[in-house]
Parts: structure tokens; sequence; C-alpha cells
């Protein structure tokens, strides 16, 4: 899978969802609920004890889905995410040795980026898309003003959306959105079913995939 195609399975699945989770077989059954629910591509933040374990575990359970790495901050963190298996990663800042890591090794990589200089920054660095962050803080109002000023970005808003407001995210000029915390608390019956809302919300246009 290249970057390019990449961006296009995370464009057509609307979601990233995201994992944070005290161990790495916590984040991989949370996973397997997540794609359970029919959210087809999933992040595991590296701020998982041995986050690669769990990228590796998700990969070989959910074969089907696209699985990345999340809160990425330096070129050893991009490095081992990519050899666990990762097709993407995805970092709170605009880190230019992350992007060449990924880059070298053909994954696709989204920083984070609150301000247009920043946003611009990363394009200029040759970012797949950006992750407009904390979404939640700005609103869907910033991101529907700064992608009117620059259309050419894929931004993928992250931090405090909800299974709610996430198709406001889309109908503001978003890719994709990330979700987290609200999506993945509890068992794995209730990520699951909520999987289920939120895949049913994001594409109630065309029709639920969950």
């Amino acid at each position: 899978m290249t970057r390019w195609t990449t961006c296009a399975a995370i464009a057509d699945a609307r979601c990233i969802g995201i994992l944070r989770a005290g161990s790495a077989a916590a984040a991989a059954s949370a996973g397997r609920a997540l794609v359970q629910g029919g959210v087809r591509v999933v992040e595991v933040a590296f701020t998982t004890p041995d986050a690669p374990a769990a990228i590796a575990e998700l990969s070989a359970a959910c074969p089907d889905a696209l699985v990345g790495a999340g809160t990425v901050l330096d070129a050893a963190a991009a490095f081992a995410a990519v050899q666990a298996g990762a097709r993407f990663l995805v970092s709170p800042l605009v880190s230019e040795e992350v992007l060449r890591a990924g880059h070298r090794y053909g994954v696709a990589v989204i920083p984070g980026a609150a301000t247009p200089t920043e946003i611009n920054a990363a394009m200029e660095l040759g970012a797949d898309a950006v992750k407009l962050f904390p979404a939640g803080s700005l609103g869907t109002g910033y991101l529907r003003a700064v992608a009117a000023a620059m259309p050419q970005v894929p931004f993928v808003p992250t931090g405090g959306i909800t299974a709610q407001d996430a198709p406001l995210w889309l109908a503001a000029g978003a890719m994709a959105v990330g979700v987290g915390g609200d999506l993945t608390r509890g068992d794995p019956a209730g990520i699951a079913d909520r999987a289920r809302v939120l895949v049913r919300a994001l594409h109630a246009d065309r029709g639920s995939r969950g």
C-alpha cells in the first residue's frame, strides 16, 4: 500500500479510531472491537506501553483494517512503528524527522498543526494530510475558515471530537476525523456498539458500512 492509497483509504473511511490504553493487550482488544464495529482505520498512540506490540497484534488480527501509530514524536518512534507494521504515522506536532522517517519507508505521515503558519510548514515538508489539533478547542468554524483559505490541505481534525459532532467536522471541510476517548472507553462490546453508531453517522449520505 502506498502513501496515496493509505490516504485514500482514510478519506473513504472518514474516521480514524484512536487507541490510548494502559497496555498493549488492552489497546489490541479495543482495536479489535473498533474494527468489529466497522471502524476500518485505527491508530495506536505511542503513549500506550509497548505500542509497537499492539500495532503488530492488531495488524495480524485484523488484516483488512488499516493500522497506524499516533503520538509519534521522533524518528526512533517512527521507525519502531513502521517495523511493527504501521501503515501511517500521526504526530501532535510538525516534526521534519518524523516526516522524513515515515516517507523513507513509504508510510503516510499526518503531522499536527493548529495555525495557518504551522499548517503551511507541514505541507511544505510533504505532509500527506494535516491533523488539526486540538480540534475541539478550535471548533468547526475555525476549520471552515482555514479550509476556505487553504483548500489544498487534507484536514483530519482530532482532539475532543465525539461521535455526535463528527459529521459536523466533515461538513466543515475535513477529509476524516480522529475520535479517541469518546469512542474507546469501556468494555469491547460497548466500544463496538459506539463504533457502529459513529460509522452510521459518518456514512449516512451513502449508507452505513458498520
